[in-house]
């Protein structure tokens, strides 16, 4: 199949949903497919013109950047046999002809409603709730799931929302790299003081609650210390027991993982969140928010502790019992680091494939 996958962004930082797309693109690449990754800068309609300037000049960077500033060669590594463009808009004309198309947000999505039957079969790949993003139209952004294109969602909650709109979803979990995380050092053997936590500016993903909470629980033990990493500059209102490491390669991540006892995640809302997935593959234990995206993979009491959202004092007492119950912290982790296991690209890449052809 002649596949077109449509990304609303630049790829030169991570982005949790721009390596959903890539993983599959290197996934069908390799079983033969021709798999086209298109990139262009967002061009909402409503951009006032010196947005819209703004706009032109990324396109130029980051066309004209080493290598192609668009590309995720920093972070990410692409199967050679795919081809990655960058374009101006997601207009139809700046799309190849294909079998199949790919959108992957709401704006690629809108773009992809108004490709001719040329440009191939219409799918969406619905990763997130988008409406609840800052500075979104709620009724633009779920506008989109009544467009007629295929959904594919990738977590049951979003299931529950397409079928309560009355639109058919095909799910299909997210699969995760087994050979760029892993266990390297048995959970039994950490310092169960030791957190880690990714830190975003964005409210919905609550790190602000996360680090309150931590606060709290280094008042009752004070040797705790804990790991923030992320891609903004560090927060100004970190304290001096909290590391913070800026972007880290995949590797430091990943022994970042195998140090930590207990990986926070207090996020408000969450499509399927990759992080806590590869720390629970690096053995530590998940505390986590009670949402829907985590409840891909957290099973209260058996992979995972969960609290509610935006509530750090609850979330503050389940960090605090993992910390201070080392053999229940450990049966977590191992039964979070078993229960990931079944999460292969293989698996997500073999699902994909068959709904594509359908």
């Amino acid at each position: 199949m002649r596949i077109t996958i449509l990304l609303p962004f630049s790829g030169h930082q991570p982005v949790g949903g721009f390596k959903v797309a890539y993983e599959y693109a290197n996934g069908l690449a390799r079983r033969g497919h021709e798999v086209t990754v298109l990139h262009a800068p967002h061009r909402d309609t409503g951009m006032s013109l010196p947005a819209r300037a703004r706009a032109a000049g990324v396109f130029v960077s980051r066309a004209v950047g080493f290598g192609g500033g668009y590309r995720p060669n920093a972070w990410f590594r692409l199967d050679p046999a795919e081809s990655l463009k960058w374009v101006p808009t997601l207009a139809p004309e700046w799309a190849p002809p294909a079998d199949v198309a790919i959108a992957t947000a709401w704006m690629t999505a809108e773009w992809l409603a108004e490709y001719p039957p040329s440009k191939g079969r219409k799918h969406y790949l619905i990763q997130h709730q988008e409406s609840t993003f800052a500075g979104a139209d709620p009724e633009r952004v779920m506008a989109t799931w009544k467009l007629p294109l295929k959904k594919i969602v990738i977590a049951r909650w979003l299931e529950e929302i397409a079928h309560g709109m009355g639109e058919d979803a095909t799910y299909i979990p997210n699969g995760l790299d087994f050979e760029k995380f892993g266990l390297d050092r048995p959970t039994e053997d950490r310092d169960p003081r030791r957190l880690i936590m990714l830190f975003h500016h964005h409210d919905w993903k609550g790190s602000r609650d996360g680090l309150a909470a931590m606060k709290a629980v280094r008042r009752k033990v004070p040797g705790l210390g804990a790991t923030l990493f992320g891609i903004p500059p560090p927060p100004a209102e970190i304290p001096d027991w909290v590391r913070y490491v800026r972007n880290p390669p995949q590797k430091e991540l990943r022994r970042m993982y195998n140090e930590a006892a207990v990986f926070v995640g207090p996020s408000w809302a969450e499509g399927w969140p990759l992080p806590p997935a590869e720390a629970a593959q690096c053995g530590a234990a998940l505390c986590l928010t009670d949402i829907g995206g985590h409840r891909e993979y957290a099973i209260p009491e058996e992979t995972a502790l969960l609290s509610p959202a935006k509530d750090p004092e609850a979330f503050s007492r389940n960090i605090l019992r993992l910390v201070l119950d080392s053999n229940f912290r450990t049966r977590v982790a191992k039964a979070g680091n078993d229960y990931i296991q079944r999460f292969t690209w293989d698996r997500a890449v073999t699902a994909m494939e068959n709904c594509l052809k359908a």
